[in-house]
């Protein structure tokens, strides 16, 4: 299980499948800032393209779009609430990686204009993280069941972990 996150700005949730996630993802694209930097942390097979998938869907976009970016390192995509960037960074060994990747390009939007950023395997190139930004820690309970913590560290994302408080096993 996921260490319990403390403080005010952390919350933890479990779910119980794949459908449980999609609601959890849903209110999460609907808490979710315009611009958002998310941090996605986990076992291989924890869910964490999953849940980037289930929250591409509830923004209204084709979750069939959403592949895990492990070999490409970024997918990009464009969908009705903006760009949403998906990067992997399990294959990179340091953070002076990233100027080869194509981060920069792919982060970069005009003002204005929504993006959401999700990294997988962010210890990669946690000196290279913003400040603001939203951490999940996704474990695996069981074959289905998985406990997302959420720790805001920001107050841009105080809504989100607020609105999941009342999560029915949060």
């Amino acid at each position: 299980m996921a260490s319990i996150p403390d403080g005010p700005r952390a919350v933890a949730v479990a779910v119980d499948d794949e459908d449980e996630l999609s609601r959890l993802a849903g209110r999460m694209a609907a808490a979710l800032p315009e611009r958002a930097f998310v941090t996605l942390e986990g076992d291989l097979g924890a869910g964490k393209t999953t849940l980037v998938k289930a929250i591409a869907a509830a923004s209204g976009g084709d979750p069939c779009e959403v592949v895990s970016p492990t070999f490409g390192l970024i997918h990009v995509h464009e969908f009705p609430r903006g760009r949403i960037v998906h990067a992997d960074f399990h294959r990179l060994a340091s953070a002076a990686e990233l100027r080869e990747t194509g981060w920069e390009d792919a982060v970069a939007t005009p003002p204005g204009c929504g993006c959401w950023v999700f990294v997988e395997w962010p210890g990669r190139i946690v000196e290279s993280l913003p400040a603001a930004r939203l951490d999940v820690a996704i474990a695996i309970d069981s074959e289905r069941g998985r406990t997302l913590a959420f720790t805001a560290r920001s107050p841009a994302y105080d809504s989100l972990v607020d609105s999941l408080r009342n999560w029915p096993r949060a």
